[in-house]
């Protein structure tokens, strides 16, 4: 290896890793690169000639060739293989070190390895990175936590490489601890819903209206262009148009519909009951991951299980229209739970988050991003206080007129048996949100009933518990 001491250290030169890398250099940094793959070392390597970077064969040399004191950026499997990567290089770190977590690290982790390194005198910062190889190479959403200070080191490198949303980097300091963490994590909550709730619009369109692949093509480029306009919607439309290259038929056709989960999605639906906050239509997000891989169980059910024909007889293009409508009401209603659970969760973990920082990053880079964002971003700017954003003068005029569409939908999924959770949650979140009284005065009184739970009442103060007229059962 040369003598020259490079900026950055990259650890992990898988897709992200390496592309990441691509893109610090376009940004004038030089980056030295390690993986145990000594594989992904050697394709690293080969853009030496353009680009200012160099691949290390073990972690001595990988941490020698780094100026000090060094900043190294981890992209490698949650977990245990972080603890590993951090235990392997410590040897060769010294005092004011600082190793950033780029991967999807449970928050809880983050604090926990924040807290070890901080007795040796090492930075740790928790990073969540959105928007797949596309987004490493040319400018993802990045989300970082950890010390002010430690950010302030490295914010240089994070706004020149991030997305730009108007100009402005998709990057801010978020919190103290695993502040960056726990925010990319219920951005992959999000992440979950939107893309369950496009998968429902496809049956719906699909299975009830029997429309081809080229007429969802130019439907979900026509959402595009519209209220709907956003990453997800736009990929895809791409998909329905892309060929199978073993059989010529469509790919979409020839993928087994059996989806499953790498963990984040559920991480956001425990926080969220842990912390008493709703994300009904994240929790159905995740639960519909789960039924899909029961494909056996689901092909036999479907000989000995009956229910209503699966055809819907009205005009298509009306259906479409209704359906991004729908939608709309539905993805706002999922943002709106995002948000209240990061209010909530900042409270409780002191991370002290800004809602407009956060939406504002989300703009442009990342998996969620689309254009109903600029209205969130005003949303929260201009009512910091709301308690949800359902409530701000930007939404609640909206989602009362979507709201007939919705219950249109909802209503064709109840009559042709196809199933609609996630837009059937997105409607009951509302519903229920908006209801001053939910009969949860009958829960309680159960609950006193059978375990003396006491309950509170609606004309003083305190908490009561009754002698039921219980008989024996």
């Amino acid at each position: 290896m040369e003598k020259r001491l490079y900026d950055y250290g990259m650890i992990g030169l898988g897709t992200m890793g390496r592309n990441l890398v691509y893109n610090m250099c376009d940004h004038g940094f030089s980056v030295a690169g390690f993986d145990k793959d000594f594989s992904k070392v050697e394709i690293l390597e080969k853009g030496k000639g353009i680009y200012k970077i160099c691949g290390a064969h073990n972690l001595k040399e990988f941490a020698d060739a780094l100026k000090k004191p060094r900043v190294i950026l981890l992209l490698v499997p949650a977990g245990s293989i972080v603890d590993s990567v951090i235990n392997k290089l410590k040897p060769w770190m010294s005092k004011n070190d600082l190793v950033m977590d780029c991967g999807n690290s449970h928050y809880s982790d983050t604090n926990l390895r924040i807290k070890k390194l901080e007795k040796e005198k090492i930075h740790f910062m928790g990073v969540g990175i959105s928007g797949g190889e596309s987004g490493a190479r040319n400018g993802p959403s990045i989300m970082p936590g950890g010390s002010k200070k430690a950010y302030e080191r490295v914010a240089p490198l994070l706004e020149a490489i991030s997305a730009k949303a108007k100009g402005e980097p998709c990057v801010a300091y978020l919190g103290p601890g695993s502040a960056g963490h726990y925010v990319k994590m219920v951005h992959n909550g999000i992440e979950y819903a939107f893309m369950q709730l496009i998968a429902e619009a496809y049956q719906l369109l699909k299975q009830g209206a029997g429309m081809s692949n080229d007429q969802l093509h130019d439907i979900f480029l026509k959402w595009n262009d519209g209220s709907l306009k956003s990453y997800l919607v736009s990929i895809t439309s791409d998909i329905f148009k892309q060929k199978d290259n073993l059989t010529g038929n469509r790919l979409v056709d020839m993928i087994l519909d059996s989806a499953h989960q790498k963990g984040t999605g559920a991480w956001t639906t425990e926080d969220a009951m842990a912390l008493q906050v709703p994300v009904p239509v994240i929790d159905v997000a995740v639960s519909m991951r789960n039924i899909s891989i029961l494909k056996e169980e689901r092909l036999v059910a479907q000989k000995q299980l009956q229910g209503p024909d699966m055809k819907i007889n009205i005009d298509k293009q009306k259906l479409a229209d209704t359906l991004e409508n729908a939608l709309y009401f539905s993805i706002i209603t999922v943002f709106a739970q995002g948000m209240a659970l990061l209010r909530n969760a900042s409270d409780a973990y002191q991370y002290d988050l800004k809602l407009e920082d956060i939406a504002g990053i989300w703009r442009e880079g990342c998996i969620i991003r689309a254009s109903v964002l600029d209205d969130i971003m005003a949303a929260v700017t201009t009512q910091p206080a709301l308690s949800n954003l359902m409530l701000s003068e930007v939404f609640k005029e909206k989602l009362a007129g979507l709201q007939e569409n919705a219950r249109q939908i909802v209503r064709t999924g109840i009559n042709t048996g196809i199933p609609l959770p996630a837009l059937m949650a997105s409607l009951s979140y509302y519903d229920s949100y908006r209801s001053g009284w939910l009969p949860d005065n009958l829960l309680q009184a159960q609950r006193d009933y059978f375990g003396a739970h006491t309950y509170e009442r609606t004309d003083r103060e305190g908490t009561f518990h009754t002698e039921w007229n219980q008989k024996q059962h």
